[in-house]
């Protein structure tokens, strides 16, 4: 179980690094555009993609059994700094750190620490650039030293139920066939589908108003519609999907303890279906 320790260094960001509108207010302004994106908020979020992507591959350079948690932070957050990108956590609703990093029985956005990684641990990454006004939102699992194989199964498990997702989505159907096709497969192995954590529509907003549950609402029958950009980022249990929120206001923990993983990548509606935009 990862430890708030609030002692951990504050990172800072140059000055000619564009900063998104809701640093040092207590929420991001409303989003008032369109959720079709022009070609030039397009061109930028393929560059943002791709740095959320490469910032990744050098966090996962780092981890190791020993490694501190927020030590993957630093090296995250050098990277991003490094290619322009402002880490786009840090300052949202006040968020303290420059990435996410669940561990374990955390279902989602655990804050860096000085927890070592452990052997046998499983970790997810979460991390969102910001470059030329738009958000790229990218997360992955990894596995800490000699993991189990019940872990193991629901890691890689939790990476096909995304890219069935992905594969699923064309202009023209609801929403919801996203969460259907997660939790039908999601259902072949007794997994949970965690239902109050979901996908969002990201480009000029970090998170813009559009929902994508993971599980199959009938509610959620926005139609896609080709030039759209949003996330699908299942999150898969190996017991309950309740859960119980830590004082620090962010971490989520299963209630049980069991174990949870996530995959995270932002997509392009295209008129052929999906284009990833969280590729390295």
């Amino acid at each position: 179980m990862s430890v708030l320790t609030p002692d951990t260094p504050h990172r800072t960001v140059p000055d000619h690094i564009d900063e998104p509108e809701y640093v040092g207010q207590p929420a991001p302004l409303p989003y008032r555009g369109p959720m079709v994106r022009s070609d030039e908020t397009i061109a930028a979020m393929r560059v943002a993609g791709r740095i959320a992507a490469q910032a990744l591959d050098a966090v996962e350079a780092a981890i190791a059994p020993g490694v501190t948690t927020d030590e993957l932070d630093r090296v995250g957050h050098e990277f991003l700094v490094a290619h322009d990108a402002y880490p786009s956590t840090l300052g949202y609703r006040g968020y303290p750190k420059s990435l996410c990093s669940s561990v374990n029985e955390v279902i989602c956005h655990g804050i860096p620490d000085d927890r070592p990684l452990e052997d046998g641990d499983i970790v997810n990454i979460d991390i969102t650039a910001y470059v030329d006004g738009v958000h790229g939102d990218t997360s992955r699992m990894y596995l800490v030293g000699d993991v189990d194989e019940e872990s193991l199964l629901l890691v890689e498990r939790t990476r096909e139920a995304m890219m069935r997702a992905i594969r699923a989505v064309r202009p023209g159907r609801q929403i919801n066939v996203i969460g259907r096709v997660i939790e039908s497969y999601a259902r072949r192995f007794g997994y949970g589908v965690v239902r109050d954590f979901t996908g969002h529509g990201v480009g000029p907003a970090f998170h813009d108003g559009l929902v994508i549950p993971h599980v199959d609402d009938p509610d959620a029958d926005t139609v896609i519609e080709t030039g759209m950009t949003f996330t699908i980022e299942p999150m898969l249990t190996l017991g309950t999907i309740e859960w119980d929120l830590w004082d620090d206001g962010w971490t989520a923990t299963t209630q049980d303890g069991s174990r949870t993983a996530q995959y995270e990548h932002t997509l392009l509606v295209t008129t052929a279906g999906a284009e990833i935009l969280t590729l390295p």
